[in-house]
């Protein structure tokens, strides 16, 4: 097996390698079979004083395969919350596993990492037939949850199966549990592969461009923007529509949402601290924008405000902190503030489309990016590889050695970038960024350069 590491070093095969067949691949040829030496470039943007490159393998199809197909038992998982393209990576796993490598057994973890072991939920067969309409569906087929690792019920999960593929999709607190995964299976001599897929309706996961289901998320928040102005339109005086998005630690999801709109007129994040008065005051811009056009639109991501509400010592099942209510806050400060400085109150709609937004299914952008991931992500663990996740790179797919991955997620936004630029030119509101630190590099945009 090949370790994690492969995903930045070169790798030789402790045992050789089978070459690919047409029965062994399911009758499908290549046009193009990856090489190990091929690599993507990781740090695109060099300057005075580059002194380091980070490059990862590029994933793809291989010329040898470790696992002969025909005796290959794989499993899924799904962990977390949901996300929009969830059943998407489900069936193209399933499908890529049966048409191109004529895998004959795929079995479906149901609830998530509980599923492993909890004797109610039964492991699902899948097959091409069992997935064939699921990608038109939001959720997951599988059901999902959030917690229940366990490493002895999983160890025993595989065991019985004989499992020798695990796929875990999931964001980066699932990451950490199937490297886990993995390196119980390296440390008993397991000939199992353990891949991750990376998933957060919220885009945190570093090293990547984006992560499935985001592009899917900022469409469907476009509704309920233009819900938010239609009330704030329509309901007089002084009407103000605030919606409230995802993003606990990262604002990617409202900037380019608002960016996509080009009807927001403030955006709240949690990597720009909230000033609520004062020449930098969100109230007094939003009091201006009233006056000049009748109404405003704000979009507040779920993490913003802790600088003012506070930080909470509660944590969910994920261990996710519990985030407090800025939604809520910001309605009753905009009335106040409209109480006190102008003749007429402010009418405050507040909308909260999160779930709405979860359960959608995906949009014709992340179905092809699931299609990819879920293909390289199978090339991968045929091929040898374990303890690794896949992803979009520079616009290239490559395979990424899983405790890298984890190890800088959650990723922020850049409060100095040009994404934020691009919000302040289009809500017009002030920038409350904190001063740049002297010396402090600029950090990854994706996306949007």
């Amino acid at each position: 097996m090949r370790n994690n590491e492969v995903a930045y070093t070169e790798y030789t095969a402790d045992s050789p390698g089978r070459e690919r067949s047409p029965s062994q691949g399911g009758g499908s040829d290549y046009n193009k079979l990856i090489s190990d030496r091929e690599c993507i470039i990781a740090d695109i943007r060099q300057g005075p004083g580059s002194r380091s490159t980070r490059a990862y393998v590029r994933a793809g199809p291989r010329e040898h395969l470790h696992f002969d197909p025909s005796s290959t038992v794989a499993a899924i998982v799904t962990c977390g919350g949901l996300c929009p393209g969830l059943n998407n990576v489900i069936r193209e796993l399933t499908n890529t596993l049966h048409y191109l490598y004529g895998v004959k057994k795929v079995l479906g973890v149901r609830g998530g990492y509980a599923g492993f072991y909890n004797p109610e939920w039964e492991p699902i067969v899948l097959t091409p037939e069992a997935v064939a309409n699921i990608h038109h569906d939001g959720g997951t087929f599988l059901g999902s949850s959030r917690g229940g690792f366990q490493m002895d019920g999983t160890i025993a999960f595989l065991e019985k199966h004989k499992v020798n593929q695990l796929f875990v999709i999931g964001g980066d607190g699932t990451h950490r549990g199937a490297f886990k995964i993995h390196e119980e299976c390296m440390a008993r001599k397991m000939n199992v592969g353990v891949c991750g897929i990376p998933k957060t309706i919220d885009n945190d996961v570093d090293h990547i461009d984006r992560s499935f289901g985001f592009s899917s998320a900022v469409q469907a928040a476009q509704s309920a923007i233009r819900t938010a102005k239609t009330e704030a339109m329509c309901n007089l005086p002084n009407g103000i529509g605030i919606v409230k998005l995802m993003g606990r630690s990262a604002g990617f999801v409202a900037v380019h949402a608002a960016m996509s709109s080009g009807d927001v007129d403030l955006c709240l994040v949690p990597e720009v601290p909230i000033v609520l008065g004062g020449e930098k005051g969100c109230l007094p811009h939003l009091m201006r924008r009233v006056r000049e056009q009748g109404y405003a639109v704000v979009v507040v991501a779920e993490g913003a405000g802790e600088e003012l509400l506070g930080e909470s010592e509660e944590v969910d099942a994920s261990g996710n902190k519990k985030l407090p209510k800025i939604g809520e806050f910001l309605k009753e400060k905009i009335g106040e503030y409209f109480g006190k400085h102008s003749k007429e109150p402010a009418t405050v709609k507040y909308v909260d489309p999160s779930y709405m937004i979860r359960s959608c299914p995906a949009n014709a952008a992340d179905s092809l990016y699931c299609m990819q991931l879920a293909q390289n992500a199978v090339h991968g663990v045929m091929a040898g590889y374990t303890g690794f996740s896949v992803g979009l790179c520079n616009n290239r797919m490559v395979l990424l050695p899983i405790p890298e991955l984890c190890e800088t997620s959650p990723r922020t936004m850049d409060a100095h970038g040009r994404t934020w630029e691009r919000v302040l030119s289009i809500t017009r509101q002030p920038n409350t960024a904190a001063p740049k630190k002297k010396g402090e590099k600029a950090k990854y945009a994706p996306m949007l350069r």
